[in-house]
């Protein structure tokens, strides 16, 4: 029973689109920002360096940028209602399932596809 009616409320939570980026991809997730009562799309741009959790309700990616020479990351949960869209900008080849090297200062640049 409680399964039941945990599948039901997760069913009605997920996101309809399908997000199709991968590891080393270069993102735009547009997040809506609350500010008193307006609302505005704030933008991440960044390359996605980790994913986890598969397609659920758990899943998670996270994008890290670079701002003014210090390196910003943000996890981002698949299905949040916060999130309005995710733009793909570009797709890199690359050869791991997880780019924490990018964090290092010496870090290789990501070769295009």
């Amino acid at each position: 029973m409680i399964n039941k009616l945990m599948k039901h409320v997760e069913d009605s939570t997920l996101r309809k689109e399908n997000l199709n980026f991968d590891i080393g991809d270069q993102v735009d997730v547009h997040l809506r920002i609350l500010e008193g009562e307006k609302e505005r799309i704030q933008i991440f741009e960044g390359v996605v360096i980790r994913t986890s959790g598969g397609k659920g309700m758990d899943g998670t990616y996270t994008v890290r940028k670079v701002s003014e020479g210090i390196g910003v990351e943000r996890i981002f949960p698949r299905h949040s209602p916060v999130i309005a869209k995710v733009e793909l900008l570009g797709q890199a080849r690359v050869r791991r399932a997880k780019l924490y090297h990018l964090r290092s200062p010496q870090a290789a640049k990501l070769e295009e596809k």
